[in-house]
């Protein structure tokens, strides 16, 4: 392969399938402030809970979370069970119920690189995630 052939590869990698994590949450900035709001100590209020199951809490605490770490509220986007089971104030059984359905199927993913059990949410699915929840609550 020619180096110009290389260059205009290159090239269009770059532009098109490079993907940056400030991009997509700011995209969804205005879906994301209708459910959940950030503390100035980097914790995540999740708005609505009332009206959601406990997965979609999860999911929202983290999509928080990454905005929380977008304006270094936060040193990390993972979230680790004592976090979460105090600021959604729930039981530990149904949190970890919660947690292996969404890694199950692909939501969240866990921290390998952590000493400490964590979980964060990819942020190709902040999108889908906003999306399905903002269509359950019909909020316009």
């Amino acid at each position: 392969m020619s180096n110009e052939l290389k260059t205009d590869l290159k090239s269009k990698i770059l532009e098109e399938m490079v993907v940056n994590h400030s991009n997509a949450l700011e995209k969804n900035f205005e879906l994301a402030k209708n459910f959940v709001r950030i503390t100035s100590e980097g914790k995540v209020d999740v708005l609505h809970k009332d009206q959601l199951g406990g997965k979609e809490q999860v999911l929202l605490y983290l999509i928080g979370k990454l905005y929380a770490k977008e304006v270094e509220l936060a040193d990390s986007e993972c979230v680790g069970n004592n976090e979460l089971r105090e600021e959604l104030g729930v039981i530990d059984a149904s949190l970890r119920g919660w947690l292996k359905k969404l890694r199950d199927t692909d939501k969240i993913k866990p921290n390998t690189q952590s000493k400490y059990k964590c979980h964060y949410i990819p942020s190709n699915l902040v999108e889908r995630t906003l999306k399905s929840i903002e269509k359950k609550l019909n909020i316009d």
